[in-house]
């Protein structure tokens, strides 16, 4: 049984109380706009909220035809929010995402300057569709924005408008002329989103609406100045000491350590394990999940409930795990299993 960790008092201003009720009433109003156009896929939806609201950028995950670039593009007409997909392909070039310096020439002089033209980088919310599909050389272009929340192009700097996301997709059963994100970029990615097919009611509700006329009209509650204060109200809030101790718990485990400190399946089946990055986001993750939900405090249970989609790309299977057909979803089961929830404050 999953022990709860013991509330504590916290956010007692009244400002950030009723930030609280904005925030869960945001979440409330932003999923009846997606409703909208988006049908089903219900925890999807809420992982790229948490997104939205931690402040992270996440990996969308699903074969083509599961509405990955339409979830995206309708989050941000929900919100206002300037919107910018890149379709990655071989011959992508990193000027083509960050922007390049232009050779100008002034009417009244005749002289030439340089001048920015700002990429598609230069967006509020960024869809890189296909990202596996461009060399690492285009792809790191984003590592700079993702993580900074800047591009430096010609040795200047161009900051980004906040708020700021990328939200990637791959395609998971293609694999033909695609390069596989390095370890190093996936990790910068808060969640892996995998998107299934739909349940036959629910397809033949999309096949409904899309079918006909489709012309919603968006109320729209939250802005983005709502999503940063959203987002420094989250790292605001304290955790218990507990729910912190589990989440470092859970993330050290998935390292293969030959000291016997790890589990033995993971001795055996995983090269690398997760970074702190892992733990930083299952706290962050389940801090939001609270918040959202009307409680001031993250428990046990917002942790095991993110642990799939913050960890499940950060375990590198090894060969004897791809030979047996272990998934790492399967690995993050058994680790929820093999590593105790802490007995203090239950």
């Amino acid at each position: 049984m999953v022990g709860k960790a013991k509330p504590e008092t916290v956010l007692v201003e009244d400002d950030d109380l009723a930030l609280v009720d904005r925030m869960r009433e945001g979440r409330e109003n932003l999923i009846r706009e997606i409703r909208k156009v988006i049908v089903g896929q219900d925890e999807v939806v809420d992982q790229v909220l948490l997104t939205l609201f931690v402040g992270g950028n996440s990996l969308l995950l699903g074969v083509p035809g599961l509405a990955k670039t339409l979830l995206i593009r309708t989050v941000a007409e929900v919100l206002d929010l300037k919107f910018s997909r890149i379709q990655f392909t071989p011959d992508l070039m990193p000027s083509d995402i960050t922007g390049t310096d232009i050779i100008q020439e002034d009417a009244h002089t005749g002289r030439r300057y340089l001048k920015f033209e700002p990429g598609p980088i230069f967006a509020n919310i960024v869809l890189a569709d296909e990202i596996n599909r461009t060399p690492p050389k285009t792809q790191s272009a984003l590592l700079e924005a993702m993580q900074e929340h800047r591009v430096t192009v010609q040795g200047t700097t161009y900051t980004l408008e906040e708020p700021f996301y990328v939200f990637a997709t791959q395609n998971p059963i293609e694999l033909e002329g695609t390069y596989p994100l390095p370890e190093a970029q996936l990790d910068r990615f808060m969640f892996e989103i995998v998107l299934d097919h739909l349940s036959e009611g629910e397809e033949l509700e999309v096949v409904r609406q899309t079918t006909g006329i489709q012309e919603p009209v968006f109320r729209r509650t939250v802005t983005g100045p709502d999503l940063v204060a959203f987002q420094r109200l989250v790292r605001r809030m304290p955790a218990p000491e507990p729910v912190l101790q589990y989440a470092v718990s859970l993330v050290r485990a998935t390292r293969p350590s030959p000291n016997g400190k790890s589990p033995e399946f993971i001795r055996k089946w995983v090269s690398y394990g997760a970074s702190v990055r892992a733990a930083q986001y299952l706290v962050l993750g389940a801090k939001a999940r609270a918040l959202t939900t009307g409680r001031y405090t993250p428990g046990f249970e917002d942790i095991r409930h993110l642990a799939h989609p913050v960890l499940r790309h950060r375990i590198l299977k090894n060969f004897h795990a791809e030979s047996e057909g272990i998934t790492t979803g399967q690995l993050v089961d058994q680790l929820l299993d093999a590593v105790p929830v802490p007995r203090s404050g239950m």
